[in-house]
């Protein structure tokens, strides 16, 4: 186990962006969604993407079906799912509006 920890500590900050720059990629805007957490400013939300994976839907399927997601998009859904987790409650996480 203490591998496993090892490697998520180290692949943190590993890769194109960090766990800081992902959660940039979400954005809420009342008009969209009623303000739930939604991809870059486009109509595709979160919660969307989370239950998509939450059935078995792989990342690469995901990207197939909507060609305007990045790989980085999905890795900034569940960077913002553990956010959330993370926190205790829901209030506790905020994202950008626009």
């Amino acid at each position: 186990m203490r591998g496993l920890a090892e490697r998520h500590v180290a692949n943190a900050e590993v890769g194109d962006m960090s766990h800081t720059e992902l959660l940039k990629r979400i954005t809420a805007r009342p008009e969209v969604f009623g303000g739930k957490p939604i991809i870059r400013d486009m109509r595709l939300s979160v919660e969307l993407i989370l239950s998509l994976m939450a059935q078995g839907v792989t990342p690469e399927a995901i990207l197939q079906d909507y060609p305007e997601l990045e790989p980085e998009d999905i890795r900034a859904c569940v960077a913002y799912a553990h956010a959330v987790i993370s926190r205790d409650t829901l209030s506790a996480i905020s994202v950008s509006e626009r």
